[in-house]
């Protein structure tokens, strides 16, 4: 993406508060996205990155594999980053027509509903814990098999638990440990990935 002035500036902040760090290139780039959207340095020690997540997330994306999203902030907020690189259909949960069940919300409902239909899809979980919960529940039942799993959702009763189960699975997955996380930051995390991948596989033109 093109950076206005302000936010190289922002960056160069970033990069000089966050100092010495032991991340990879790519990881620290998804890590100071996530910092410059939220002016919150303690995703440095709450971001983790599975083995193989960022190689496997770029390769999906360029594939122009199928995006799932819990809510349709993420939706919007991802649409113009995948609209200028590869262009992957993405799907939002709470949008998806389903039966009503008394035990599940809607955005759990809608996120198993489309892990059906996109059983191999990049999910991106920002907001609600149960979505999370719905997904890591297909996961760990091996019914599904999603190319990577981003999950960021806040919250005080279990969230962190679920984000640890999530990280047990063989699931690539990026995800942002404990109580804390956003929608926002699963748009910080996904745009920085369609930049990468499209700096990979898009703006050279080479082969997909």
């Amino acid at each position: 993406m093109e950076w206005h002035p302000t936010d190289a500036q922002s960056l160069a902040i970033v990069d000089r508060e966050i100092g010495e760090h032991h991340f990879a290139p790519a990881e620290y780039e998804i890590l100071r996205r996530v910092i410059h959207e939220t002016a919150d340095f303690e995703y440095k020690s709450l971001i983790g990155f599975s083995e193989g997540a960022l190689q496997s997330g770029v390769a999906a994306l360029a594939a122009r594999t199928t995006i799932i999203v819990d809510v349709p902030m993420i939706q919007v907020g991802i649409s113009p980053a995948i609209q200028q690189t590869f262009a992957n259909p993405v799907y939002c949960s709470m949008e998806t027509i389903t039966r009503p069940h008394k035990s599940k919300s809607q955005l759990a409902r809608g996120i198993q509903t489309l892990a059906k239909r996109y059983p191999e899809a990049i999910f991106i979980i920002g907001q609600a814990q149960t979505a999370l919960t719905a997904l890591v529940e297909l996961i760990e039942a091996e019914e599904i098999k999603p190319a990577l799993a981003i999950a960021t959702p806040s919250g005080f009763v279990d969230t962190d638990v679920v984000k640890e189960r999530l990280q047990d699975t063989m699931i690539p997955n990026i995800r942002i440990s404990g109580r804390k996380g956003s929608a926002t930051v699963a748009v910080a995390i996904l745009n920085g990935l369609a930049d990468l991948a499209w700096e990979a596989y898009g703006k050279n033109g080479r082969e997909m």
